[in-house]
């Protein structure tokens, strides 16, 4: 059913779809050693030498198979960056407000979103320098690596 919200009509429902997804050879060992190593790995193009992270398996310039594992560094640059004020609760690892950046590791080509924490908000700027933080409890995904803190 739809209702009239300020001259527009509005649908409001929800929709929770639980699944499952293979994360596949190359995730499955980003995972792994992140969890087990506190390492940070990404893969590197035998064609171009882009380093990709997330690893990828198919280089996204020239489609060559990214066989070659280099360890990054978990220091990086924080390429851009939101600030997230409103709550998802199925959705958002943490309560709001969130950072959430895109950060290139020493090492790699190409940036990743992560959340930023142990910052103050108004002091996040393109260009600073953050160190990942890793998770004392790790259970093989994303959040293994809890966040993103300013260093230097």
């Amino acid at each position: 059913m739809s209702e009239k919200d300020e001259g527009i009509y509005v649908h409001r429902s929800g929709i929770k779809v639980p699944y499952q997804w293979h994360a596949g050879e190359y995730a499955t060992r980003f995972y792994t050693e992140i969890k087990d190593n506190k390492k940070i790995w990404g893969t590197k193009c035998p064609d171009c030498a882009k380093v990709f992270i997330p690893p990828k398996k198919t280089c996204i310039e020239c489609f060559k198979q990214c066989y070659e594992w280099v360890e990054l560094s978990d220091t990086g640059t924080l390429l851009t960056y939101t600030v997230v004020h409103y709550g998802e609760p199925l959705i958002q690892p943490k309560e709001p407000p969130i950072a959430y950046g895109i950060i290139k590791l020493d090492g790699a080509d190409t940036g990743f979103v992560h959340m930023l924490g142990e910052v103050d908000f108004d002091k996040i700027r393109v260009g600073m320098r953050v160190k990942a933080v890793f998770n004392e409890n790790p259970e093989g995904n994303y959040l293994d690596i809890k966040y993103f803190k300013p260093v230097g």
